[in-house]
């Protein structure tokens, strides 16, 4: 009996993840199953960032100004999230940060900005790199390594000691935190992204177009702010690795 009820939970759980929000064009590389889309819309999005970087750092002034000014801006910016959230070993950690913002946000954006669906697909269409789970998981997964990393390498295997802290009754929790972090990460950026992207569909296909153009501004807004919180939430869980304190 007992054989019977695993044997279906774990069917249960098989077609649970096989669920699919929209449509999905993959490629198969031998034996695995990629999802091209997503491939595709994050190359532009590198592009535009490389394209961006080679832009600002092509000609610098020593009194900036025009795109420099701005470029400088965004940088200070981001050190300001770091250094606020790390403290003052941030130094390394802000392009790690930076990369995070700016792809983020930069994604974000090209789901309202850039018409994906105008391009035609053999199969599924074209959305935000953000839009899709894999991207968000593997970003939460990237921040779970990244802190990770700062605890062992500021203290050592000491690093482990956190789990029993402030008594061992706690260790299951303090564990189950490390998992949960990644997660409410992930599912937080993809929510509000694929919800955003939803309603402005739905919008579209009801009311003239003129209509959800205040919502498709409302949700460029949502959209930086969500590139925000992901940042200074992976900043936070860094500095948190490397004090100690939660």
């Amino acid at each position: 009996m007992n054989v019977l009820v695993n044997t279906l939970t774990l069917k249960g759980l098989y077609d649970v993840s096989g669920v699919e929000v929209g449509q999905h064009f993959y490629w198969q590389i031998g034996s695995f199953q990629v999802h091209g889309q997503v491939l595709m819309t994050s190359w532009v999005v590198i592009a535009i960032l490389l394209g961006s970087a080679t832009i600002a750092v092509r000609n610098p002034q020593t009194i900036p100004n025009g795109s420099q000014n701005f470029f400088e801006y965004v940088l200070e910016f981001i050190r300001d999230v770091s250094k606020t959230q790390i403290g003052e070993e941030y130094g390394p950690w802000v392009p790690f940060i930076g990369t995070m913002f700016l792809f983020i946000f930069v994604s974000n954006w090209s789901g309202a900005l850039f018409p994906w669906k105008v391009i035609q697909l053999p199969h599924g269409e074209l959305a935000a790199p953000t839009n899709d789970i894999n991207t968000t998981v593997a970003l939460a997964l990237l921040t779970s390594v990244a802190y990770f990393y700062a605890g062992l390498t500021k203290k050592g295997l000491g690093y482990f000691g956190k789990y029993i802290q402030p008594t061992p009754i706690l260790l299951p929790i303090n564990i189950l935190e490390d998992f949960t972090k990644p997660l409410s990460l992930s599912f937080r950026l993809f929510g509000n992204i694929l919800a955003d992207e939803l309603v402005v569909v739905v919008l579209v296909s009801l009311v003239p177009s003129v209509v959800p153009i205040p919502v498709m501004f409302l949700g460029l807004f949502t959209s930086g702010i969500q590139a925000l919180i992901f940042a200074t939430l992976a900043a936070a869980y860094i500095g948190e690795s490397m004090e100690g304190h939660h």
